[in-house]
Order: structure tokens, then C-alpha cells, then sequence
């Protein structure tokens, strides 16, 4: 499944309603941008304008980087559709801090910064 439809359906939007697409791209390419000062995707911020990208076409193994799917979704969801209640919202955020420190964790360190 492409980028933009795994996201709306975790998010509980239909796949045919393109209605919040654009606001849904907005947050997905926010969390990409995230992504990228992690050292997580390509060395460039990987961005989509609609679902024609895939999730191989921002990582060659996805299954090495699996928590990115659940990620960008919560990174989504914060800007997308904010839990009401605090404690869901301090929930959500405390995932995505794990999931952060955990995607930097699996990230190779580049031959050229090992003595």
C-alpha cells in the first residue's frame, strides 16, 4: 500500500475521501522532515504530494525500520486529529519520543564517523 493510504487508514479516513489529503500530506511530510535529522531515509527530506510514492521508495527495508509506519501515523495524528484528553495526548507523545530514540538507534553509523 502506498504512503498516504496506510496513513489514512490508520487514521480512520476512507480511502476514497480525498477531502483531507492535504492535510494529511502536510503532517506525513512533517514527520519525514523529523525523520531526516534522525539520520532515518535518504540524506535529502523525502516528501509525497499524493499517493503515488510507496514506503520503499523512502526506504529500501522497511522491515528494518518497521516502527517508521507507526511513527509518521502518530506524528500525523497529533497534527491531523489531537486526542481531546490529556493523558491520550501525553500517551502519544511519550510513543513518539521511544520511537524516535529507537529509529536513531537503528540507524548504521556512516564508515567515516568510526575511529
Amino acid at each position: 500500500m502506498n504512503i498516504l493510504d496506510t496513513v489514512k487508514s490508520m487514521l480512520g479516513v476512507g480511502l476514497g475521501d480525498t477531502v483531507f489529503d492535504t492535510d494529511i500530506i502536510v503532517g506525513i511530510n512533517s514527520a519525514f522532515m523529523s525523520l531526516n535529522q534522525i539520520g532515518v531515509g535518504p540524506e535529502t527530506v523525502f516528501e509525497i504530494t499524493d499517493n503515488s510514492l510507496e514506503w520503499s521508495d523512502f526506504l529500501d527495508d522497511v522491515a528494518k525500520y518497521s516502527a517508521v509506519k507507526s511513527y509518521i501515523y502518530l506524528k500525523t495524528k497529533l497534527l491531523f486529529d489531537p486526542p481531546t484528553v490529556g493523558y491520550h495526548l501525553t500517551s502519544i507523545e511519550n510513543q513518539i519520543l521511544e520511537l524516535s530514540w529507537r529509529l536513531s538507534v537503528q540507524v548504521p553509523i556512516p564508515p567515516e564517523i568510526i575511529i
